[in-house]
């Protein structure tokens, strides 16, 4: 059976739980090995903790990766996407991108509908490193955090209903990522409300992660190349990553 290593880089167990559910129902061949950041924020809402979180993932990479067919980093956003990318043997995606990518496959234009005000920036710049700038219509961060969402979907559901319709009538989108760990579940619910194709980045990010542990070729999915580097104070297994 395939192995596939997913991790969260933040360091809130019960959401990788929640990840965990849903991946194991959407992709039931994978032997999902899910791994929790070690240190860091409890959920990511600034540049600063996505940039410990980016850290955070590269350590659980490398305490946990050993063994594994494919990498997939299961925070929206992808902290440490391309760190992690080259330094990987195996293939590795995160959850916005392979989001991106599904939704480029529906929709000429997409939205992502996510939680916490300071992610457009960061998501808006995600966008552009992947090739996606031209194709993203909007970003619309709603007070709503994904943590609020997993601890209370029935109540988050029509605020992401509404800011779905908002992406649609006044940003021309059409489809609608919704974008964080926390909303995992809840496009099937969200899609007949709003009125729109809606993107669960859970899901996407499953999928795109099975096809690359059974091995189907992925052109986002490269190894950059990495090369030796000394370091000091970092978990021992990732020092010793950096040098192989």
């Amino acid at each position: 059976m395939p192995a596939i290593l997913a991790i969260n880089p933040n360091t809130t167990a019960s959401m990788t739980g929640l990840v965990e559910h849903h991946l194991r129902a959407t992709a039931p061949g994978i032997d999902w090995r899910m791994a929790t950041g070690r240190f860091g924020a409890r959920y990511i809402v600034s540049e600063a903790a996505f940039a410990i979180a980016s850290h955070a993932a590269l350590d659980a990479w490398a305490e946990h990766g050993e063994g594994c067919d494919a990498v997939l980093l299961a925070c929206f956003g992808d902290p440490g996407l391309f760190a992690l990318r080259e330094q990987s043997p195996v293939p590795v995606v995160g959850l916005a991108e392979a989001s991106m990518h599904a939704a480029a496959d529906r929709a000429p234009r997409f939205s992502i509908v996510t939680g916490g005000p300071r992610w457009a920036p960061m998501l808006e710049r995600l966008a552009l490193c992947l090739g996606f700038s031209a194709r993203l219509a909007s970003v619309r961060a709603m007070e709503i955090t994904g943590g609020q969402a997993a601890a209370d979907p029935d109540r988050a559901v029509g605020a992401i209903a509404q800011a779905c319709r908002d992406a649609h009538e006044q940003d021309g989108a059409e489809a609608v990522i919704l974008g964080g760990a926390g909303f995992a579940g809840l496009a099937a619910r969200v899609e007949p409300v709003a009125g729109i194709a809606v993107i669960d980045s859970v899901l996407a990010g499953a999928k795109a992660a099975e096809r690359l542990a059974l091995g189907a070729p992925c052109p986002y999915a490269r190894r950059a190349g990495a090369k030796h580097t000394d370091s000091t104070g970092l978990a021992v297994a990732l020092a010793d990553r950096l040098l192989e």
